[in-house]
Parts: C-alpha cells; sequence; structure tokens
C-alpha cells in the first residue's frame, strides 16, 4: 500500500520535474538544497532565484524569434519589463542583462530609471514607456527624463487631458503611445477597463489631437486586458479589435510602428500546470501579420511588458511546521511560524493559488491538513492547492521538524505585504536570500535582509528606540535575547 508523501506525488502528477528535483528525501529547487539553505539561514525565509528571470526573458526572445522567421514577419520584437511586479534592484539588474526595456507604472519609477541611466544599466536606446493614470508629479518626472536627453521614454496616453499635461513640461518633440481600453470579460463586474481610451474614441482623438500637433508623434498603440494572454475566444476578439484600431489608424498615422500587447503570460502555479507559450507567441504574430498583410498596411514592431512572468517564477517562501492543533474529527491545523497575509498576501486577498510541496520527510506518511499563520485573523490560511480541494502533508511530529515551501511567489507579494514596514499582528518579515551562480556554475547565496526586529517595528510605529530587555528564560531552559 503507497501511503507516503512521495506516493502521493508522483501518483498526482508528473514528478519530479525540470525544476524540482527529490534528493535523500529532500527537495531541491532548481539544484538548491532547500533544507540546507533552511539549516542554514533559518525559518521562516524567502528567496530569490535570480539566473530564473534571465531564463524566462531568453525564453520568450526565442519565442518570438522563431515566429517572426517562420511567417516572414518584417516587424521586431522587444521584451519589456513591467516593473511593478518587483522593483528591487537585483531583480532589475539581472534582467537588464538581457538587454530588455523597461515599463513604469508611477511616479517613483522614473526615480528608478534615473538611477539606472546613471549606473548604465540603461542607455539611451532603451524604451521606457510610461503607464498608469498620470498626475502632476508623474508628469513632471516624465518631463524631466525626456528633457533630459532621454528621447525613447514614450509615455502611454491613458486620458484625453494627458497629452495638454505632457506638452506643457516638456520642451522639445516628443513621442506617444495611446492605451486601448479593453472590454473585459462578461464575469467581470464592469464592462470596459477604466485603463485608457475607448476603441471609438481613439481614430477621433489622434485626428484631434495629435494628428496637426508638431509636437507629438504618435509611435505606439497599447492592447491589455486584465485576464491575459490565453487561447480563448474572448482573448482572440479583443486582438482583433486591437488590429483593427491600429489598421484604421496606420492608414492616417505614417508614424505609428508599434504595437504594444502588454503583459499576462501565466506563471506555473501547480505541478499540473500545461500553458503552450510558443504556440500562443506563435500564433500572435500570425494574427498580426495576417491582419496587416490583408489590409495592406505595414506590420508593427511588437512590445510586450511581461511583469509576473519576468519575476514570479525565481521566488519562494520556506516555513516550518511548528505545531498541529486538532480542532474537531476531521480538521488538523499546522501552524506555520509566520503568516500567509504578511508573506504571500496574493493567497489571502484574491485567493491566488502557489506550488505547495513539502521541503522535507518525503519518504514519510501523509495526512491531509489545513495550514495556518500566526495572526489572529481567520483569513490567515491556506486550504487546498490549484488541482486538488485539499492539502496533505507529510504527518506532523513534534520529534521531526517539518519544512513546507511555496514556490514562484516572486511577483507582487513584496510589495502589496508591505516590505520593511508594518505587517498584521506585528508579524515580522522573513529574512530575504538572493541565490545566483558564480562564473562556474556553482550556487552563491547572500542575505538580503534581515528579518525584522521589534525596533524596526517601534521605530515605525513613533516609539523611538526600545530599550534593551533583560534576558527570559523559555520553558526549554535555553536562554534567549530580546532587543
Amino acid at each position: 500500500m503507497k501511503t507516503k508523501y512521495i506516493d502521493l506525488i508522483e501518483q498526482t502528477y508528473d514528478f519530479p520535474q525540470k525544476e524540482f528535483q527529490l534528493a535523500e528525501n529532500n527537495l531541491h529547487f532548481h539544484g538548491i538544497d532547500l533544507m540546507a539553505l533552511t539549516n542554514h539561514y533559518g525559518s521562516p525565509l524567502k528567496f530569490t532565484y535570480l539566473p530564473k528571470i534571465s531564463e524566462n526573458i531568453q525564453r520568450t526572445k526565442k519565442w518570438f524569434a522563431t515566429a517572426i522567421r517562420k511567417h516572414h514577419y518584417a516587424g521586431t520584437y522587444h521584451y519589456s519589463y513591467c516593473t511593478k511586479s518587483s522593483h528591487f534592484e537585483h531583480v532589475l539588474n539581472e534582467a537588464l542583462k538581457n538587454k530588455i526595456h523597461i515599463e513604469t507604472s508611477s511616479t517613483f519609477d522614473i526615480d528608478i530609471v534615473e538611477h539606472l541611466k546613471a549606473e548604465g544599466k540603461i542607455s539611451d536606446s532603451t524604451y521606457v514607456l510610461c503607464n498608469g493614470f498620470k498626475r502632476d508629479e508623474y508628469v513632471d518626472k516624465i518631463a524631466r527624463f525626456i528633457n533630459n536627453g532621454h528621447k525613447n521614454c514614450i509615455p502611454i496616453i491613458d486620458n484625453f487631458e494627458e497629452l495638454n499635461l505632457l506638452g506643457d513640461e516638456i520642451h522639445e518633440n516628443f513621442k506617444v503611445g495611446i492605451r486601448i481600453a479593453s472590454e473585459e470579460e462578461p464575469k467581470f463586474e464592469f464592462y470596459t477597463s477604466r485603463l485608457g481610451i475607448g476603441y471609438k474614441n481613439i481614430v477621433p482623438f489622434y485626428v484631434q489631437a495629435i494628428k496637426d500637433n508638431p509636437k507629438v508623434e504618435l509611435k505606439m498603440l497599447h492592447f491589455f486586458i486584465n485576464t491575459g494572454i490565453r487561447d480563448t475566444a474572448y482573448y482572440w476578439n479583443e486582438l482583433l479589435k486591437c488590429l483593427r484600431v491600429y489598421i484604421n489608424l496606420k492608414k492616417i498615422c505614417p508614424t505609428l510602428d508599434s504595437l504594444n500587447i502588454g503583459g499576462g503570460f501565466p506563471i506555473k502555479n501547480s505541478l499540473a500546470f500545461d500553458y503552450d507559450y510558443e504556440y500562443m507567441v506563435d500564433e500572435i504574430v500570425n494574427q498580426i501579420n495576417q491582419a496587416c498583410r490583408e489590409a495592406n498596411v505595414e506590420v508593427p514592431d511588437i512590445f510586450t511588458e511581461f511583469g509576473s512572468f519576468t519575476v514570479g517564477e525565481s521566488g519562494g517562501a520556506i516555513y516550518q511546521v511548528v505545531y498541529q492543533k486538532q480542532q474537531n474529527d476531521r480538521e488538523k491545523w499546522n501552524m506555520i511560524d509566520s503568516s500567509f497575509i504578511t508573506t504571500i498576501p496574493d493567497a489571502w486577498a484574491i485567493s491566488k493559488k502557489f506550488i505547495m510541496l513539502a521541503v522535507n520527510r518525503w519518504n514519510e506518511e501523509y495526512e491531509r491538513v489545513l495550514l495556518g499563520g500566526l495572526t489572529c485573523d481567520s483569513d490567515d490560511y491556506y486550504n487546498s492547492e490549484q488541482h486538488m480541494n485539499a492539502i496533505y502533508l507529510p504527518k506532523f511530529k513534534k520529534e521531526r521538524p517539518l519544512y513546507v515551501g511555496f514556490f514562484n511567489t516572486g511577483a507582487y507579494q513584496e510589495t502589496i505585504g508591505g516590505f520593511g514596514g508594518l505587517q498584521h499582528c506585528l508579524i515580522p518579515q522573513p529574512k530575504h536570500i538572493l541565490i545566483n551562480k558564480d562564473d562556474e556554475g556553482n550556487l552563491k547565496t547572500r542575505l538580503f535582509a534581515e528579518q525584522q526586529t521589534a525596533g524596526d517595528f517601534l521605530s515605525i510605529l513613533g516609539y523611538g528606540k526600545p530599550k534593551v530587555s533583560e534576558p527570559k528564560v523559555l520553558r526549554n531552559k535555553k536562554m534567549v535575547y530580546q532587543p
């Protein structure tokens, strides 16, 4: 009878997989010995495996290059990174090794871009695409960046007023894009995205505000839908509607030469994940090529703005199961040494699922459990996997610590969780480890951020520097010092 955790995984999924391997009953992720990492740094911890960022960028560039050759596509492809997915310097540094471009979302993004340019990480040839709803400070910083000589900074017009606001602040001629307000799927609570300008208004807006404006050049049409790039009738229908707008504009606007299809590639959220990226890229290029050929207009250069796909699969979190509570005849709660609300907030806020696996003890019997966080909030839990309505882990044994890992958590979780700031119930942000490879391909780690302390919280809350407390003696007689 197969009752061990490894039996369950092998019966349920195709395992092992490229990024997940097993060695001596412990889980390895991209060759990283997770138990060795945990033993060295302790738990809870979060980590970023930087080489995965470059890998996903290069995969995407290869897919587009292949499709462009296959369809004899006359345009070029440009990969942009959506910075709001993760603004960390180590993420941008890794991504920019791959000769990519940048997409910004708000005011302070421009400060980051200026810093990167001052350090030589981006050049004048780097496109900086400025999305988002733009108020005075964002407009001022975009204008400053362009006025300082970065001609490839392209503000994407989100509403009718922005063009005049930018024109008042930018000294010389400048390029712009226009964002299409896409229509959402019927399941949404609203029909049309709040971002961008409606399909029917784009050509009239160009004619009235841009065509005869000697200072402004329309270069790009921007298209994005919330549900992402998926092989559905809805997606292909919206793409064709976008292409009709592009074709109509191109016929009266010779400077228009780029189509930005936004982001939206999904990331792996289960061991059963199945998505044909290469097919989707091939079909997108084919659809654009075919529509433009039939309309007898030049094909556009294609831009993408992948955020989650760039950085999401590089991240992970490891927790220890510190206690088990039997709350009734059916439910066992495994309590972790951190909080889901604070460390992977998407799991709590939008019920997002991540890959969850035991880190150790794979050769032992399993049980069905619920995972609970440390906050006193009833929503601080994780109760099911993407393709299973339950969680199964090796049986809890107090004398044999159990560790669990959550994987592909690298996008949005730190910024949504308020990295370095206050956390719900003052649960500290865990330590963060960066993992890279040296020139010989050996893994190397470094501590990016220590776990938050009581002093960090007290300082944020205005209590000033706390006094050092006396040592406390715990029940196990071990001495611990609390700052």
